[in-house]
């Protein structure tokens, strides 16, 4: 017996085939109170959303009673009206460098700074990732896809469908896409 998961777009209640939502993470809003959230879109019903971004600046307001930082968040456009004397791209080619407000034990520098993602690893192996699928990668897929399916849905990311001509051909699971009955679509 099988099981048919039917999907929609959290935006417009449309329905949508599993591999053609578009993943959003929320993670600020005015409405949102406990941390981060993800819903799911159709890639049309974005189509406007890089039109939409805004210039934004984000500044410390570091007060002289010793007081704990403010964060502020506004338009570069409000931000650059602050400046009268001077227009701002030219008070902040004159301005001096910040010093740094996080300890330098925990910033990331050299080696560590350029660390990746090790996508040939059981931890990682079938996330979506740019580049270039190794064949170790391909390989621990081939061999542990329950597991990484169950790992990819346990952490709310997308599984590899046998059924999905660009994840058979991204990891060489024809074989076995043959031997589980598995329609490419």
């Amino acid at each position: 017996m099988g099981q048919k998961i039917i999907r929609f777009s959290d935006l417009t209640g449309r329905h949508a085939e599993e591999d053609e939502l578009v993943r959003i993470v929320v993670r600020e809003h005015p409405d949102l109170a406990d941390g981060p959230v993800e819903i799911e879109a159709l890639p049309g019903e974005l189509a406007g959303v890089a039109g939409l971004a805004l210039d934004l600046v984000t500044v410390e307001l570091h007060h002289p009673d010793g007081e704990e930082p403010e964060t502020v968040v506004m338009t570069a456009e409000a931000f650059d009206r602050l400046a009268t004397a001077a227009p701002m791209a030219e008070v902040l080619r004159g301005a001096e460098r910040a010093a740094r407000t996080i300890p330098v034990q925990s910033a990331p520098t050299g080696a560590a700074a350029r660390e990746r993602v090790n996508y040939a690893s059981l931890e990682h192996a079938g996330r979506p990732h740019k580049g270039r699928t190794t064949d170790a990668e391909k390989q621990l897929v081939r061999e542990h896809l329950d597991e990484v399916n169950e790992r990819l849905a346990a952490e709310g990311i997308r599984t590899v469908d046998l059924a999905n001509p660009e994840h058979v051909t991204r990891y060489g699971l024809e074989d076995l896409a043959r031997e589980r009955g598995a329609t490419l679509g």
